[in-house]
């Protein structure tokens, strides 16, 4: 009993213990304010307590719909689900996933539960279940994370900090990192339940623009399964990836559990999918009878039923009656090949860029508009970036800007000599004063194929190469690199040969370009980080520079604790909480030390090179 009184104790503390740890991240960002939203309009707002996984939701009263206007309009800091009045998220509000259209005042003739689980059981023996111990869809042979990642970690508290972890993160290599920790196939946590865990690891994936990752992550656990977190969270990661094809078997024991429209509309293309129109379209008239959901959603989804083997009546979108952008809409028109206008992309949260550039069902010419952004955000890797453009070269749709960007690419890996790739690389860079850091990715592996020479340019000639972690390559620079230049400071982080410490001279040498003391003090905390500076230096650097490495609160310890433990997982998840910001300007230096000394105190010293590095080319 005391035993059992103490755990409730813990348990209620642990928001409270979230709170502080979050709190203690945000203080090292000094003046830095606290980011707003980055999810997209439509796609999810704070819901209400779990209900019991036994019985399915009770019902809710109908909700006011939004009054559609002649033009989409950015929605405030809360996010609604489709056909729902914006919701204004009070302060510290956690984000949790709502179903796409709102659920219906009366559950129109659910399944019985029972009768969904027998089914489910006759489909799928208890010998050929997979364990909700052992969740997720990539081993370490893929890239992945090791399985034991979190298991020596408290669940409820990395349910939590993934809860709270505002995406896109502003470091393309700490959102590889996060991914490849939220993709592993990993040991369940104590404290939490599998399935629930999955959920949390999904809906975080969607919010960073990983909509396939997401997807195999629900997808990782069985059907019969899933509770009523993940359902919700599955509806959304399978719609941002463009599947809704995926929902089927989901959608019977989906709308008995949870209630939810979106799942029973699911049936009705379901079953149009499967062959049975009529049902379909009975279906539908229920929906439409209720009000589920707005006119341009049923006609989305009206749009799949008809690519089903009956199917018969083609359908027509009007964007005019759409007030805004949500998950349904985007992920049934970009299965159905109808082209989302560009006034409604233009206010959406980044990630939307990365699910559509991931999207295999939409034209290449229409994702080529964002392909580069993905890359900069760490959705899409030099390899499949090179990829797609080869892929756009036989494209007859292509624009003339983009068979421009083809051909530039071609010249880059391709020309005669190393001049006319250096000529290629830099038109595809551009003459702005700021390089797009998806087009220096674009470029890595053509960088890092030229002789070394003093040609200029080696600054962004490193930033490419390092950009796809070929730091070998990049490190045959050392010998032409200007001293105290950006890509000088880049080669000092990222060398994975360099033995012993420096000395403090290399920083206060460095002057860098655009904002000195900003890099300077990065540069700094990279090479303390990394343990590359002695402690009299890094004593020296911190007071010169103004960088309070020595400062602690509830964050800080959290990630002393989580490395003394060996949690590799919460190591990885309290850095992306580290950076809570919408570019590396924001990133304080202090913080960035303490990140870089974790990360390499638990063997992930490679990604730390790598985001050091980046922050001296990105800042």
């Amino acid at each position: 009993m005391a035993i059992c009184n103490k755990r409730k104790r813990a348990f209620r503390h642990l928001p409270r213990a979230v709170a502080l740890l979050m709190a203690g991240a945000a203080a090292l960002a000094a003046a830095q304010d606290r980011p707003e939203s980055l999810l997209p309009p439509g796609f999810g707002q704070p819901s209400a307590p779990a209900t019991p996984r036994t019985a399915p939701r009770p019902a809710s009263t109908p909700t006011p719909r939004a009054v559609p206007s002649a033009a989409p309009a950015p929605s405030p800091s809360g996010v609604a689900p489709s056909g729902l009045a914006p919701v204004v998220d009070p302060p510290g509000a956690v984000v949790q996933p709502l179903p796409t259209i709102a659920p219906p005042s009366v559950v129109p003739s659910p399944t019985p539960v029972a009768e969904v689980r027998s089914l489910a059981d006759y489909d799928l023996p208890a010998f050929a279940r997979r364990s909700l111990a052992l969740v997720g869809p990539a081993g370490e042979r893929e890239g992945a994370l090791p399985a034991d990642v979190f298991a020596r970690a408290d669940g409820r508290v990395a349910e939590a900090l993934m809860r709270r972890l505002s995406a896109p993160l502003p470091s393309r290599w700490m959102s590889i990192l996060l991914r490849r920790t939220l993709v592993a196939q990993m040991v369940t946590p104590r404290g939490v339940n599998g399935a629930d865990f999955a959920a949390e690891r999904a809906w975080l994936l969607v919010r960073m623009g990983e909509a396939q990752m997401a997807r195999a992550v629900v997808q990782s656990v069985d059907a019969s399964s899933y509770t009523p977190k993940l359902y919700q969270v599955g509806i959304n990661a399978l719609l941002a990836s463009s599947d809704p094809a995926g929902l089927c078997p989901l959608a019977d024991r989906g709308a008995a559990i949870t209630g939810l429209g979106g799942y029973r509309v699911a049936q009705a293309m379901c079953a149009a999918l499967t062959g049975d129109a009529n049902k379909g379209s009975a279906i539908i008239k229920q929906v439409q009878r209720q009000h589920i959901a707005e006119d341009i959603d049923l006609k989305l989804a009206q749009k799949v039923m008809g690519s089903g083997a009956n199917g018969r009546r083609a359908v027509s979108i009007d964007w005019g009656g759409a007030d805004r952008l949500t998950v349904w809409r985007f992920g049934l028109a970009t299965a159905t090949g109808v082209s989302i206008p560009a006034e409604y992309l233009s206010y959406v949260g980044p990630q939307v860029r990365g699910w559509l550039a991931t999207s295999p069902s939409v034209a290449m010419p229409e994702r080529a508009s964002v392909i580069d952004e993905a890359a900069a955000m760490g959705v899409l890797s030099n390899a499949a970036l090179v990829d797609f453009y080869a892929s756009l070269a036989e494209n007859d749709d292509a624009t003339r800007a983009q068979q421009a960007v083809v051909n530039d690419l071609r010249n880059a890996y391709a020309a005669s000599d190393g001049a006319a790739r250096l000529s290629a690389m830099r038109s595809l860079w551009g003459d702005g004063a700021r390089t797009p850091y998806g087009r220096l990715i674009l470029t890595a592996r053509a960088a890092a194929r030229l002789p070394v020479a003093d040609e200029g340019d080696t600054d962004r000639l490193i930033a490419s190469m390092l950009s796809a972690g070929l730091d070998r390559s990049a490190a045959r620079w050392l010998g032409v690199v200007k001293q105290g230049s950006d890509g000088w400071a880049m080669l000092q982080l990222a060398d994975p040969d360099r033995q012993g410490e420096v000395s403090y001279d290399l920083v206060s040498g460095y002057a860098g370009s655009g904002d000195q003391r900003l890099k300077q003090r990065l540069f700094f905390a990279g090479l303390a980080g990394l343990g590359r500076l002695s402690r009299a230096d890094i004593e020296k650097g911190a007071e010169a520079l103004d960088v309070r490495i020595g400062q602690r609160n509830a964050w800080t310890d959290a990630l002393d604790e989580a490395v003394a433990d060996g949690q590799t997982g919460m190591v990885v998840l309290l850095c992306a909480t580290g950076m809570q910001t919408s570019n590396w300007g924001g990133v304080p230096p202090q913080a960035l030390y303490r990140m870089l000394d974790a990360l390499r105190s638990v063997g992930l010293d490679t990604e730390a090179r790598m985001i050091a590095a980046e922050a001296i080319a990105r800042a």
